[in-house]
Parts: structure tokens; C-alpha cells; sequence
């Protein structure tokens, strides 16, 4: 296991800790023309059922 040689300061680990963001997913809209809901990319529509051109026939049931 790897083990720190020297101590920190508290100026190098703040620094390297606000990297750590949270980023907003990003939304894409459905290609679906009569839906047109906001979805997560590369997912289905919670909608309609629509993954690109495709029909999720679990959602049309």
C-alpha cells in the first residue's frame, strides 16, 4: 500500500479535492417528433419507448 513521504498542507489538499465536482447529467430530447421529452443519452424514453429509431415493445404494452 502506498504510504505519503511528507505531510500535505491544507492549501495542496483543498486544491486537489475541488476537482471533485458533481456534473448535471446531460439531457438530450427524444427522437420520438411527437414525444419530445428530455432523456438521459444513450437511454430509452420513459414515455414513449424510443431508443433512436427503435420501439421499446415493453412500454407500448
Amino acid at each position: 500500500m502506498a504510504v505519503p513521504k511528507r505531510k500535505m498542507s491544507r492549501s495542496n489538499t483543498r486544491h486537489r479535492r475541488s476537482a471533485w465536482k458533481a456534473v448535471a447529467a446531460n439531457l438530450a430530447t427524444c427522437a420520438n417528433p411527437a414525444c419530445g421529452a428530455k432523456v438521459l443519452s444513450h437511454r430509452a424514453c420513459g414515455e414513449c419507448g424510443q431508443y433512436g429509431s427503435r420501439t421499446d415493445r415493453r412500454q407500448v404494452l
